[in-house]
């Protein structure tokens, strides 16, 4: 097995275990339903379909703004999530899951350019700095025919 392939395995499983516990432990993420699809350690991408819940315009069924700021919020902190996974990574589980347990939302700007229109959404984030103490993340939420609906940034606490 090479690097990638031990690297990419492992990513699948940090994956794997932050969507069964967010699914297990969160109501507002198994009401959200996203499915984490990221490509590497340093971009998070989520996944979700639309349903009636979500709409927030009843006349042009698009997403309700709530729900956008959720899912890019959503996307920073993975991402933010996956970089401290990755400096840790073939530490003991309990020392991996005691440097991502201080992650926490600190601020957050969104900006929403057009209606959120569609069946099928993508919100992916990535790292614009990461420190000690703090990250601040970039986020973008696009549709099944790519049209970029919101942008955003983020800042999180990554420790004391």
């Amino acid at each position: 097995m090479t690097i990638l392939e031990q690297d990419d395995k492992e990513l699948r499983e940090v994956i794997a275990r932050f969507q069964e516990t967010a699914g297990e432990k969160l109501y507002f993420q198994r009401l959200l339903n996203p499915h984490f699809q990221s490509p590497d350690w340093d971009h998070s991408r989520i996944v979700f379909e639309m349903k009636d819940d979500f709409v927030g315009n009843l006349l042009y069924r698009t997403l309700h703004g709530g729900i956008i700021a959720s899912m890019l919020d959503t996307a920073g902190g993975h991402v933010v999530v996956l970089s401290l996974f990755k400096k840790v990574k073939g530490q003991p589980i309990e020392k991996q899951f005691q440097k991502v347990i201080h992650v926490g939302s600190i601020d957050f700007r969104i900006d929403f350019l057009r209606p959120g229109r569609g069946t099928r959404f993508t919100a992916d984030g990535w790292i614009l700095r990461i420190g000690n103490k703090v990250a601040v993340t970039r986020m973008e939420l696009r549709n099944e025919e790519d049209l970029l609906i919101s942008v955003g940034t983020g800042t999180y606490t990554v420790g004391y």
